[in-house]
């Protein structure tokens, strides 16, 4: 695991000590609109766990973690029921743009997101 920064905007978001947007919280996640959305439709998912990476939460979520987290993105997929499709992005590390040292997946729609990477 690598190290995790208690103080990351997410882990405060969690906490309560920063507000956000909700869109659907349970005990094994949290989604929200981001604020600076890329997309008409631009929501984050985020585990409760205590994890910086996709790799962090596959190798120590729990699988209760994994499937309880994986359940709250199907339902918010459901609470957003984006027509016309959608794109699931997780950004790791710095050559990504991965802006906040917590996991996290984008959920992105409402318009025609063009290709995956502009070369």
């Amino acid at each position: 695991m690598t190290l995790y920064d208690e103080n990351n905007v997410f882990a405060k978001i969690i906490r309560g000590e920063i507000p956000s947007k909700k869109v659907y919280e349970d005990a094994f996640s949290l989604a929200f609109h981001d604020i600076n959305p890329k997309a008409p439709i631009h929501v984050l998912i985020i585990p409760k766990i205590k994890v910086k990476t996709f790799q962090d939460f596959a190798r120590d979520a729990s699988p209760e973690e994994m499937k309880g987290f994986f359940n709250g993105m199907d339902h918010v997929l459901r609470i957003l029921n984006i027509q016309g499709g959608y794109r699931i992005m997780a950004n790791t590390g710095i050559h990504s743009g991965q802006e906040v040292d917590h996991f996290h997946l984008h959920i992105l729609g409402g318009k025609h997101l063009g290709p995956m990477v502009c070369a």
